[in-house]
């Protein structure tokens, strides 16, 4: 009888009761917290297309920008004017903005564009080394991505020189047509749409893209962090 009552009270006692759940429910807990850190975390990689319009936009605007800030040195005439800046001699004659005409008048809002260029151009170039130098090979098609604080930071840096050059550039177009069309009005239509309005026009488009493109990683990375801290 003795035997049979401690068999019973052996049966009795339930196996879980031996082998407590808390530290697997902390382990779950924990895997949960990193797995949403982890889908929180900033990362951004420039489009193709943004690579693309950089790698030709870049050299025009250093170019541009060594033409304004250099002038009367770098206009026909000048001592640095051939072969660097010849093409702007015809440039200067079809936009007066960029020609003699502004330069004697003392218009100062050919170089303030100038140097607006300049700080774009260093923006630009942060945002580009940043990426490169910060960013790690990527296992998707994504290609070289940069995250965390850097990836937020080069991200808003990129966003906010794209949004100056189209702010400027569309400045610029605002700025012949308030003035009555002061600089480029005298050219035919063929010239100024050859010349002119595609040239322009194409720094509309590129910056406009990357407005949307860089914006809408912003605005995704913004969602993700909202949402983390909510869980």
């Amino acid at each position: 009888m003795v035997t049979t009552r401690a068999s019973s009270r052996a049966a009795s006692v339930e196996p879980t009761s031996l082998f407590p759940q808390t530290p697997s429910t902390k382990r779950t807990k924990s895997s949960t917290s990193k797995r949403s850190s982890s889908s929180s975390t900033f990362a951004h990689a420039p489009t193709t297309t943004t690579l693309l319009w950089l790698a030709i936009s870049l050299p025009l605007v250093i170019w541009d920008t060594g033409y304004v800030l250099l002038r009367p040195h770098s206009m026909p005439g000048g001592a640095w004017h051939y072969p660097l800046w010849a093409p702007y001699a015809l440039y200067g004659e079809v936009d007066h903005i960029y020609g003699f005409k502004a330069f004697r008048a003392g218009n100062g809002f050919t170089a303030a564009q100038g140097f607006l260029n300049a700080v774009e151009t260093l923006l630009y170039l942060w945002y580009l080394g940043a990426w490169y130098f910060s960013g790690r090979r990527s296992s998707s098609s994504a290609g070289r991505v940069v995250t965390g604080r850097a990836g937020a930071r080069a991200t808003l840096v990129g966003f906010s020189a794209a949004v100056m050059t189209l702010s400027k550039t569309i400045l610029y177009w605002a700025n012949e047509y308030y003035s009555g069309f002061d600089n480029i009005g005298h050219n035919p239509l063929n010239d100024l749409i050859l010349l002119w309005i595609i040239p322009n026009g194409a720094w509309i488009v590129g910056s406009a893209y990357m407005v949307w493109s860089i914006g809408g990683d912003l605005v995704a990375g913004l969602d993700r962090a909202s949402r983390s801290k909510s869980e």
